[in-house]
């Protein structure tokens, strides 16, 4: 699995980006210091960083030229800095991508895609994205399980918990591990609420076809 690492001051985009990378399947770490995002970047050693330009006591332009002296790590610079000459140093101090605010998530993903795949790094699937089990495809951009031409539109916790399944398919879930990781992603959810989540996501995979998709195993949890 990739690392990225946020370097961002706001704190409400600094957690988008984070949810929005975890929910592509991407690790994600986010800084909250930014007197020695060098120092950081050596020790969490990240596949990838999103740096912002404006930055507290620092520049991200001068982050980024001191990054570029002691790693090649790939820099995609996310601001809200439009015009072209701030584009061009960014790229000139070894930026390898620019994306202005406000981004949209499918672009910024394709655009992570893309620089990781440029710079040779392999370890990630194809597609992050999409998962297929026994001919069902997740598709997590859009919320969506397909089968057989047929498609279901989730809600957020149902797409949570089959992002969970999918990603582990084969592999029992605990009813624990489910309502842990959903809490970590900011949906409070308890233990009935999870049943019901459960069932309704059993009722739309008869709706395109599946039956028994979904196993329970008693006393262990779930499994695909």
């Amino acid at each position: 699995m990739y690392r990225i690492l946020i370097v961002e001051d706001e704190k409400e985009i600094r957690l988008e980006l984070k949810l929005m990378l975890e929910n592509a399947l991407y690790e994600a770490e986010a800084a909250e210091d930014f007197s020695a995002i060098p120092r950081l970047v050596e020790e969490a050693a990240p596949d990838l960083i999103l740096l912002d330009i404006q930055l507290p006591g620092t520049d991200g332009l001068k982050v980024c030229r001191d990054i570029r002296k002691k790693a090649d790590v790939p820099i995609i610079f996310v601001t809200s800095r439009s015009n072209s000459m701030d584009e061009l140093n960014g790229m000139m101090m070894g930026g390898d991508d620019y994306i202005t605010k406000p981004y949209q998530a499918p672009i910024l993903l394709a655009r992570i895609a893309a620089v990781l795949k440029r710079t040779g790094h392999n370890k990630a699937p194809e597609n992050p994205l999409r998962f297929t089990w026994k001919g069902c495809e997740l598709d997590m951009l859009k919320g969506v399980l397909t089968y057989e031409g047929r498609s279901e539109q989730l809600t957020r916790n149902e797409l949570r918990i089959c992002y969970n399944l999918f990603s582990r398919a084969g592999q029992i879930i605990s009813r624990e591990e489910l309502i842990d990781d959903l809490w970590d992603n900011q949906i409070f959810i308890d233990d009935n609420t999870l049943s019901v989540n459960i069932t309704r996501i059993r009722g739309k995979m008869k709706g395109i076809g599946l039956e028994n998709m979904i196993v329970t195993r008693r006393g262990q949890g779930y499994q695909l």
